[in-house]
């Protein structure tokens, strides 16, 4: 029966004098770029099915909403374009909040459209009436309801147009039933003909400022360069390491940025951030915000020219004075300043030399500081064990997700991405429970990738369900659970606090074998007890992935009594 009403879907007839709401927000996503939408079905939302379905947008319909909006914008960092989700009225946009707010923290740009009653019931409350506009504030750049079938397509170019204003972030748009469902004729539609109705994003602020920061890094004895997720996310990474090539700049990186540069890249280097902020003389911050991750910037030395590029105004010299600020594009800005910096003399190319020496020497010492822990055989397996595993596993074909607490702060300590785009993880929200709809995403939009996704136990049980659309939609992935059976981020912090009695409470949780979960979804599971194990567990799971069609979880069983340096330092908190 399903088969069939969605065969007559595809072939009706359509007169093309008249158009319905649902076709017209499909023309729209079209025209923006959209070919993916990310959805739970619900009585408010068909009529959008029905206009996708005309338009050639494949629909991947989930068994979770937070998994929907993740995944739109796990599309949208491994794509560039527009992320989409799709959600009927009520709980269907409350269970997509969490994604949409991850989107709104990360700076990722997706358009969330939610049903609602129809407009003649309003007030009178119609099944699963919420004010979503109200709820969706404030966390998007921009929130509203359409009013009229007339105005469908305008809205949708609106919401989209926004998701690009400035840094990057998610829309939110509510369509009555009746708004969605009515059909109007096709000439009072109004339709934004594609790529007429935006001015170019890539600014590169005032040019005076591109000269002062040129002036800056040629006169630097000691630089240093920071790229933040807007590099990545506006595709400004070419530009990025161009200028710390030319200018012989040691690149640091963090968030969706990670993996810009290879390992083994002479401008690579990712251990010695602080030493490096603290005795450079001119410190160049690209598109990441003075937040928690970076010490509301004040572990950066008093004694540097501090410069901060960035989209959105409002984060240029919040919580630290800056010396220099620009905001516009952050790969046009780089261009630029690289272009104001040719055919000049650069005073401090000499010096720069020992300056990368003397940090590679330091990242050397910390990678062997480190190894005796990555190599560990102990039993329970050591943590930073898995995640040396996983890093020995990594091709430069491999998209890494990160998705749980200690366990993927630690990943952060030993994986290494090969390339850009490569490295995926929750963000300033820090959301547990991202692991399956971004790896969903990253199957279907690089279908020619291997995806690896590292969960905390705790972070598998929130969506793993969902690892069943990702075999459907021929988007499988190795899935490795780093299990410890606690919450144990939260829990060093409470030991600490309260003591070993009270140190389990509200986050122990059950020795649960999930690699029987991988098995009931006719994939691949294996648990690994042995440190030995892992790896070899891991190129099994890998060859079952090809070989079967379907993900693989490998459950490496960890130390519950060993913590990442952070979280005993408890630094998500200062």
């Amino acid at each position: 029966m399903a088969d069939t009403a969605v065969d007559t879907l595809q072939k009706k007839d359509k007169s093309g004098d008249v158009i319905s709401g649902g076709q017209l927000v499909a023309k729209a996503l079209k025209s923006e770029g959209v070919d993916t939408i990310f959805t739970l079905c619900g009585g408010h939302i068909i009529d959008i099915y029905d206009g996708c379905l005309d338009e050639g947008i494949r629909i991947v319909d989930v068994r979770h909403e937070q998994v929907a909006a993740h995944a739109a914008d796990g599309y949208a960092r491994q794509t560039g374009k527009l992320g989409c989700v799709v959600t009927t009225a009520g709980p269907g946009c409350t269970n997509a909040i969490t994604g949409v707010a991850t989107a709104f923290r990360s700076e990722s740009p997706i358009i969330h459209i939610g049903g609602q009653g129809a407009l003649t019931q309003h007030k009178m409350g119609s099944l699963q009436d919420l004010p979503h506009v109200d709820m969706m504030t404030p966390i998007t750049k921009f929130a509203a309801g359409v009013r009229s079938t007339e105005r469908v397509a305008d809205m949708v170019s609106m919401a989209a147009r926004e998701a690009f204003n400035g840094a990057y972030g998610p829309s939110y748009l509510e369509i009555p039933r009746d708004v969605l469902d009515r059909e109007i004729p096709l000439d009072s539609a109004v339709i934004p003909k594609s790529g007429h109705y935006r001015a170019s994003v890539n600014s590169i602020g005032d040019p005076s400022d591109i000269e002062k920061l040129a002036d800056m890094l040629i006169n630097a004895e000691r630089p240093a360069m920071l790229c933040g997720s807007q590099v990545w996310m506006s595709r400004g990474h070419e530009q990025a390491i161009a200028l710390a090539r030319s200018l012989n700049v040691p690149m640091y990186t963090n968030g969706a940025a990670r993996g810009l540069l290879s390992p083994g890249d002479s401008h690579y280097f990712n251990r010695t951030r602080s030493a490096a902020f603290g005795n450079a003389d001119v410190i160049v911050i690209v598109g990441t915000p003075f937040d928690f991750r970076m010490g509301y910037g004040k572990r950066i030395s008093e004694d540097a020219a501090l410069v901060q590029i960035d989209q959105d105004y409002r984060t240029v010299g919040k919580n630290r004075d800056i010396s220099l600020g620009l905001v516009g594009d952050p790969g046009s800005i780089l261009g630029a300043v690289l272009d104001a910096t040719t055919g000049r003399t650069d005073n401090g190319a000499a010096s720069r030399t020992g300056w990368m020496d003397e940090l590679r020497a330091q990242e050397s010492a910390r990678y062997e500081k480190l190894l005796p822990m990555f190599k560990s055989e102990d039993n329970p397996i050591h943590p930073y064990r898995p995640a040396y595993e996983i890093n020995e596993y990594l091709t430069e074909d491999t998209i890494y997700i990160g998705d749980g607490g200690d366990i993927v702060t630690i990943s952060a300590q030993a994986v290494e991405p090969r390339g850009p785009g490569s490295w995926m993880d929750p963000g300033a929200l820090g959301s547990l429970g991202v692991g399956t709809g971004f790896a969903l995403a990253a199957g279907l939009a690089h279908p020619e990738k291997e995806v690896v996704c590292l969960y905390g136990d705790g972070s598998f049980g929130m969506t793993a369900f969902d690892m069943e659309t990702a075999n459907r939609f021929g988007a499988p992935y190795v899935a490795i659970v780093g299990n410890n059976s606690h919450m144990n981020q939260i829990r060093y912090g409470q030991i600490a606090k309260y003591g070993e009695q009270r140190g389990n409470v509200g986050n122990k949780l059950s020795d649960v074998p999930f690699s029987k979960f991988a098995e009931m979804l006719g994939g691949y599971g294996e648990e690994v007890r042995e440190a030995g194990e892992i790896g070899p567990a891991l190129q099994r799971a890998r060859e079952a992935v090809k070989s079967d069609g379907k993900s693989a979880v490998v459950n490496v069983w960890v130390d519950p009594n060993e913590y990442a340096p952070g979280t005993k330092a408890q630094t998500m908190y200062k």
